[in-house]
């Protein structure tokens, strides 16, 4: 009878689960096509942001390929922005490398980590509070990327995330949850930017993408991307139909690289020396209404200016 009663309630448990995938994917979709991501549709439309040529180089990589790669200085020449991102990730690799110790010698830390990635240590994680102070947060609505992930999705988009991680040398010998050939599950309508912070060769977990795998290129026909999808193929089938035709970004210091992570990609298998980055999210208010969560929760400053474009992305 246990047996019986235990069967039937998994499955009750599937079945409502799957009625509650449909759902959210319902949701998102009416989102994406009538609500949310129109009226954004409607505010980029009404003012069109002006790129420069090195955007615009950026822009025609990313829509021809899905990534696009450039150094941070080139894009922002301002010498203190730079000067203040390191000073800040010198401070969290110094904190999380005294935690990492600690923990080695048995003690408890507060490093930040997330369950099934546990092999990433995170600044922020989830529920970070985080206002205009923050040099983090103020690149990710710098109107240098803003602008081009604006363009890139044309709608004005959303800071979904904003992160810096410090991943160490595995200890592990197979690849784990996103290490893993997959596709973001969140939004079709989606870019992110990965800032190297240290020097990534080899063994030190490149990011690596497959270009033209997007929702439009040529690849986006193996295992289609969906919302809320199972989207981690096996890795040896994947490796077998793009036969070759992945970029691993080894890179010095600064590198930013710009990618449609709705397309296959995958990242953080370091071996040799520890990986340091920052990353950013930009998609769409349909991800926020149905499939996403922020990161972090924004704490606007008292007679703080900020463009139109920035404060949506903000809220």
């Amino acid at each position: 009878m246990h047996r019986t009663r235990t069967r039937f309630a998994a499955r009750v448990h599937r079945v409502a689960t799957a009625v509650e995938r449909r759902g959210i994917v319902a949701t998102y979709e009416l989102h994406d096509r009538l609500l949310a991501n129109a009226a954004s549709r409607r505010r980029y439309a009404r003012t069109r942001p002006t790129l420069d040529e090195m955007q615009q180089r950026t822009l025609a990589r990313l829509r021809e390929d899905g990534y696009a790669t450039l150094p941070l200085r080139e894009l922002l020449p301002d010498t203190s922005v730079w000067s203040e991102l390191e000073a800040d990730a010198a401070r969290f690799v110094s904190e999380t490398e005294a935690g990492l110790a600690l923990e080695r010698e048995g003690g408890d830390s507060a490093l930040r980590r997330r369950p099934g990635k546990e092999f990433v240590v995170r600044k922020y994680s989830r529920g970070a509070q985080l206002g205009l102070g923050d040099p983090w947060l103020r690149l990710g609505i710098n109107p240098r990327l803003l602008d081009i992930a604006n363009t890139y999705l044309e709608m004005w988009s959303k800071l979904e995330y904003v992160d810096v991680w410090y991943t160490p040398p595995a200890d592990a010998e197979e690849r784990r949850s996103s290490q893993r050939w997959h596709r973001d599950f969140n939004d079709r309508h989606l870019l992110k930017a990965f800032l190297y912070l240290v020097d990534v060769d080899d063994r030190g977990g490149p990011f690596e993408y497959v270009p033209r795998s997007a929702p439009g290129g040529e690849l986006d026909k193996l295992w289609p991307w969906r919302p809320l999808g199972e989207n981690y193929p096996p890795d040896d089938e994947l490796a077998e139909r793009i036969d070759g035709r992945a970029v691993t970004f080894t890179a010095p210091k600064g590198t930013l690289i710009f990618c449609n992570t709705s397309g296959f990609h995958r990242g953080g298998f370091a071996t040799g020396d520890a990986r340091v980055l920052a990353t950013f999210t930009w998609d769409s208010a349909a991800s926020l209404k149905a499939l996403s969560e922020r990161n972090y929760t924004f704490e606007p400053s008292n007679g703080a200016a900020l463009a139109d474009a920035q404060r949506y992305a903000l809220t």
